[in-house]
């Protein structure tokens, strides 16, 4: 009967399809909901799921973009008449394009800047013409920071990397970050060397770096996963937390039915599909998050005001306002509470 082989495939397809879609563990929220659920079935606890605080959104662009100091006028209008590269370095800065440079080409036009000016000296003997390139090398590195700063913390790219509004880092994730990872260690660096004006630096990858940027969200995703991780955990605990306070799960020390339901639970769930997406969390947060706080850190010196907040939440890995020294401290807290459960019956893990 080929038509009722068929229909049976048909509706094996369908089943396999509905399970499918609605396996809690498939995606972070539902997972990490699903197993505070769980913990409180059975320990005989009635779970609450707390409100998951939203985390801080990157500042706007207008918050982040720092002015740029120009030349003095007259010093500008003296250098693209001077007969020699930098004029044309000059003048494509006063064209209509260089007028409106976008952050990286800005950052570009100030090294080129500083470099020809500086070959331009070495072959000046007019004083006066000398002293006018000294003053402008030394005005152009002064302001280089900014540059850098609005190259990478200004440009718009970077806002999509930490959107918050492509949900949590994935359960699972098949892409291990490893061109992104790649990216933040080459540009700490690109800017590392710039910070001491090492002007040789190649500016070229940057922006594929920034179209990279603009392709991924990935931060923005393990910043939500920190948030989420964090909330649940702190549900589970307290959860583990009322029942040692309340009556014990075993007695002398001896394992009971209850026991064997809680320390399966523990190992099916915890171990084995909680405690996977918190290494891949964890690992994600060693290869992007950890080399973007330092892409922040070494330029706190000219880091705006309304940035700094923000940084001390998403990027650093220690302090009150941190999202992920608060991850580790409910992963902690967390795991203390499941050994002092589980050592009520002899079970506890590791022993």
């Amino acid at each position: 009967m080929p038509g009722i082989r068929s229909a049976r495939l048909l509706v094996t397809c369908v089943i396999m399809f509905l399970l499918a879609g609605c396996n809690p563990f498939s995606d972070a929220r539902p997972m990490m909901d699903e197993y505070v659920e769980r913990v409180g079935r059975v320990l005989d606890t009635e779970p609450e799921l707390s409100r998951v605080p939203p985390a801080d959104q990157m500042p706007r662009r207008r918050n982040r973009v720092l002015p740029m100091p120009e030349l003095e006028l007259g010093m500008l209008d003296f250098l693209s008449l001077y007969g020699c590269e930098l004029q044309y370095v000059v003048g494509e800065k006063n064209s209509v394009m260089g007028k409106v440079m976008q952050p990286l080409n800005r950052l570009r036009y100030e090294v080129r800047f500083i470099r020809t000016a500086g070959e331009c000296l070495e072959t000046e003997d007019n004083e006066k013409l000398q002293d006018v390139l000294q003053e402008a090398i030394a005005s152009k590195r002064e302001s280089l920071p900014i540059a850098i700063w609005n190259a990478t913390w200004g440009v718009e790219e970077v806002e999509a990397l930490f959107t918050l509004a492509k949900n949590e880092y994935p359960v699972a994730a098949k892409d291990p970050l490893s061109d992104l990872a790649r990216d933040a260690r080459q540009l700490n660096s690109s800017v590392a060397a710039l910070l001491e004006q090492n002007l040789e630096v190649d500016l070229g990858f940057w922006g594929e770096v920034h179209q990279r940027w603009q392709a991924e969200y990935r931060a923005g995703q393990l910043i939500n996963s920190a948030r989420l991780v964090t909330t649940r955990l702190g549900d589970a605990t307290r959860l583990i937390r009322q029942r040692l306070d309340s009556r014990p799960l075993c007695f002398n020390g001896k394992p009971n039915n209850q026991s064997d339901i809680v320390q399966s639970m523990f190992f099916s769930i915890y171990i084995e599909k909680i405690q996977p997406y918190l290494a891949d969390v964890r690992r994600a947060r060693t290869d992007l998050i950890e080399p973007l706080s330092g892409l922040a850190a070494m330029q706190t010196d000219v880091m705006p005001e309304h940035f700094q907040e923000w940084y001390q939440s998403a990027l650093t890995l220690e302090g009150d306002k941190s999202v992920w020294a608060a991850l580790d401290r409910a992963v902690e807290s967390h795991t203390k509470g499941w050994q002092a459960l589980l050592e009520q019956c002899g079970l506890r893990p590791g022993a």
